[in-house]
């Protein structure tokens, strides 16, 4: 609420499209006016506290509005962005949204395992280097080529819902920023 007792409505807007040359710009906009632009992550003070925005390479890390008291309260995606859409997905079959999000934590999962498996087995690869301490490491499942780039687009797939459904875990989704 504003001084006069009218409800004011914030929305914050990000563009991805300049991730490449390094930075993201979120739109801060009052009542559909635009009211501040920044890099982010952003930091906009509104009236009674903060808005916060943070990305990932796959989307939305953080997109909060903290309270002065320091409550926070994840803002609510517009219906007509894919957050939104993924939202409704969730309200609409929430088994499904809900099966949907196992499956790409369980996807995330088995792509960092992969991951850590295959570089233990580089590591350890070498005779002169940390083999001679602890050992060569191989894999009990050599991936081709094909299988590596398959599972990379899988994992990408899993981290793009993840983002899509705005949760974030430094584990699962910190190798995209």
């Amino acid at each position: 609420m504003n001084d006069n007792g009218r409800q004011t409505v914030y929305a914050v807007g990000v563009r991805h499209q300049n991730q490449s040359s390094g930075y993201v710009k979120a739109d801060l906009y009052l009542d559909c006016r635009h009211y501040a632009e920044s890099k982010v992550p952003a930091v906009f003070p509104v009236q009674g506290g903060t808005v916060e925005v943070r990305t990932s390479g796959f989307g939305l890390k953080r997109c909060h509005y903290v309270t002065a008291a320091g409550a926070e309260f994840q803002l609510i995606p517009d219906p007509a962005s894919a957050e939104g859409r993924r939202a409704r997905l969730d309200r609409a079959h929430p088994a499904l949204s809900r099966c949907m999000g196992f499956l790409s934590s369980i996807v995330l999962v088995i792509g960092l395992v992969l991951l850590i498996l295959q570089l233990a087995e580089q590591v350890t690869r070498a005779p002169e280097g940390v083999a001679q301490y602890v050992g060569t490491f191989t894999l009990p499942v050599d991936l081709s080529a094909w299988g590596n780039v398959v599972v990379g687009l899988v994992t990408v797939a899993a981290s793009t819902e993840r983002a899509l459904r705005l949760r974030y875990s430094w584990l699962l989704d910190g190798g995209a920023g």
